[in-house]
């Protein structure tokens, strides 16, 4: 029941995917024409631009034919690019996953640790303190924070690079390759993921907070055990639960924000890519990368959906 929820879930993303982009006013051809010489355009150019992209032919049939090309495994030709849209994705989704995946490590460990000493401190100043910052980072805008740090810490301080995914032309051995993209990670990496941070936060504690009352905690102390035992190897581990599932979820958050993040710092993932598809309107790019992106997600949540109940049998069904 849960797979078919996720195929049908799946197949109205993928009409949504080819509809929507084509509601935006303009088109591909126009735009394009647009960015060469106008002038030098005829009409037949134009029809011949337009039926090489598929473009002149009417929805449904471009649609049947969206969905063949899934089947192969073609996600078209780009308009802007003129290259195919899988080669151009998989030049940048490898920069996406990098960052996604550094930033929810991040906001896993800060979210997690946050809210077990939150929860275990509960009503205390550290406490009240814990809540304050991250129901404040929580509501922070993307959009605003992002050009602030940039600001601060690229052009003001010069602690880090101003801008792309790597030094262009850099002649740097394997390790400076490394360092180097790395270095350009850091300040996109810890925007996305300290934003994020506050869900992680909220239910890792909510969570801690219902474990402290049990009654193994009860007996633990009456044993005299320690309290950074109790702490971490009981209570933060059945509390953990609850707090994996969030995680998973969480990747849709990031993946929302990702396309913010990466057009301040002009990172060269999915999420810049989207941004200039959206300029141009080139509809293959816009279908291919919320494909992509769709498809991370609820991958991840189908993924959380099989495993929590292996790792607590008591919401099995």
């Amino acid at each position: 029941m849960r797979a078919s929820s996720y195929v049908l879930a799946l197949l109205v993303l993928l009409t949504l995917n080819f509809f929507l982009p084509r509601v935006m006013p303009g088109d591909p051809i126009s735009l394009l024409i647009e960015l060469g010489s106008p002038v030098f355009v005829t009409p037949g150019t134009r029809l011949a631009l337009a039926h090489y992209y598929g473009l002149d032919r009417p929805l449904v049939v471009q649609f049947g034919r969206y969905l063949t090309g899934l089947l192969h495994g073609d996600l078209g030709i780009s308009v802007t690019y003129n290259r195919p849209v899988t080669r151009v994705i998989g030049e940048r989704l490898p920069w996406t996953l990098l960052l996604v995946g550094t930033a929810l490590a991040l906001a896993t460990a800060m979210g997690w640790l946050a809210g077990i000493h939150s929860a275990w401190r509960r009503g205390r100043h550290s406490d009240r303190g814990l809540l304050v910052v991250f129901l404040a980072l929580g509501n922070l805008p993307v959009f605003f924070i992002a050009p602030v740090v940039l600001l601060v810490f690229a052009v003001k301080l010069h602690w880090f690079p101003l801008a792309g995914g790597a030094t262009p032309f850099a002649t740097s051995g394997r390790i400076g390759r490394v360092a180097d993209v790395l270095d350009h990670l850091v300040l996109p990496a810890t925007v996305l993921g300290v934003l994020v941070s506050s869900s992680s936060f909220l239910v890792m504690r909510g969570s801690m907070v219902a474990e402290i009352g049990s009654d193994y905690l009860l007996l633990g102390h009456a044993k005299g055990l320690p309290d950074r035992r109790l702490k971490y190897r009981y209570a933060a581990r059945n509390a953990l639960l609850p707090a994996a599932t969030a995680a998973a979820l969480q990747v849709g958050q990031m993946v929302t924000s990702s396309v913010f993040i990466e057009t301040v710092f002009a990172y060269p993932g999915l999420g810049k890519l989207m941004f200039d598809s959206i300029g141009s309107r080139d509809y293959p790019v816009l279908q291919g990368c919320f494909l992509i992106l769709t498809a991370i997600v609820l991958t991840l949540n189908f993924l959380a959906d099989l495993v929590y109940p292996r790792l607590d049998p008591r919401v099995r069904p």
